[in-house]
């Protein structure tokens, strides 16, 4: 296992695979690790096909194009004073190279960048992007790269329902704020035709105290009552420069990558938005025993 660099107090994983996607990822991810203290890792994964030998692939598939994208993407980390590394990997698929780093380089959270691409049969946010929220042992956050995230970010909204995942969500949303001198929205969108929970425990959730948001410029809290979940925070998304959700209930042992309302919201959402799914060990071991 390589460690992680004295001056850092942990290691932010980004995969990167052209210009365009890298320097949109970069924004973020420089956000997350100088708010945590973090190193990043950028890497690349050749893909090689099993007719080559790993050692064969680096020989005749690798392109110069490769390194020194890595290395510009570097020297912009560096120019905001974050810790930085990178890495070309060599693996026979990308995800499998991408989750095979997080135990090697003792990676706590991986940053993908996803184009939004409509979902395929049996694919809901790419096939890559999906074995990695499935396999990966650590935090993953999926931002979606299809436009430019604004260069003055003003607001972040984070809906919350009391998910498993709104925490790593809220932490990544305090981040951005931080380092942009933003406010932050909490929104709670109450669906009263089939309420999950009560009016009263909503409420509480939505104003339950927390110190995530510590150092934010201000937090607003937000209640709304709608039988369309999805769609009144897509609504309410256009009011804002950045949206950070957790996935939605369900989960991995139901064989559900992301659920209905952050699968739509991540789709149609204005600006730029962030799936946050937070890594629980315990229902990783379960999945090891399904048949």
């Amino acid at each position: 296992m390589t460690e992680t660099p004295s001056n850092a107090d942990g290691t932010l994983l980004v995969p990167v695979a052209n210009v365009e996607t890298a320097e949109r990822q970069l924004e973020t991810a420089i956000d997350i690790a100088t708010d945590h203290s973090y190193r990043i890792l950028l890497m690349y994964v050749l893909e090689v096909p099993s007719q080559l030998s790993l050692q064969d692939g680096r020989r005749y598939l690798l392109e110069e194009e490769t390194e020194e994208l890595l290395q510009e993407m570097a020297t912009r980390v560096e120019d905001h004073g974050v810790p930085v590394d990178h890495r070309i990997r060599i693996a026979r698929g990308v995800a499998t190279g991408i989750v095979g780093a997080v135990s090697e380089y003792d990676v706590e959270t991986i940053l993908l960048g996803w184009r939004g691409r409509p979902p395929r049969q049996d694919i809901i946010l790419g096939s890559h992007i999906d074995k990695v929220l499935r396999n990966a042992e650590c935090d993953v956050l999926v931002e979606r790269i299809k436009t430019p995230r604004p260069d003055d970010i003003e607001s972040v909204l984070v809906p919350v329902a009391g998910g498993p995942h709104e925490a790593l969500a809220s932490e990544a949303a305090a981040s951005i704020a931080r380092r942009n001198d933003a406010s932050v929205t909490l929104l709670h969108v109450f669906d009263p035709e089939e309420p999950e929970i009560s009016r009263e425990e909503a409420r509480a959730i939505l104003e339950g105290t927390t110190t995530t948001f510590d150092g934010v410029r201000s937090v607003d809290r937000e209640f709304v009552e709608r039988d369309d979940v999805a769609g009144a925070i897509t609504d309410w998304t256009t009011e804002h420069d950045v949206t950070v959700l957790g996935v939605s209930r369900g989960g991995l042992i139901q064989r559900k990558l992301l659920g209905t309302v952050s699968e739509a919201v991540g789709r149609h959402a204005a600006g730029t938005v962030i799936l946050a799914r937070r890594y629980d060990p315990v229902p990783s071991r379960l999945r090891r025993l399904l048949p």
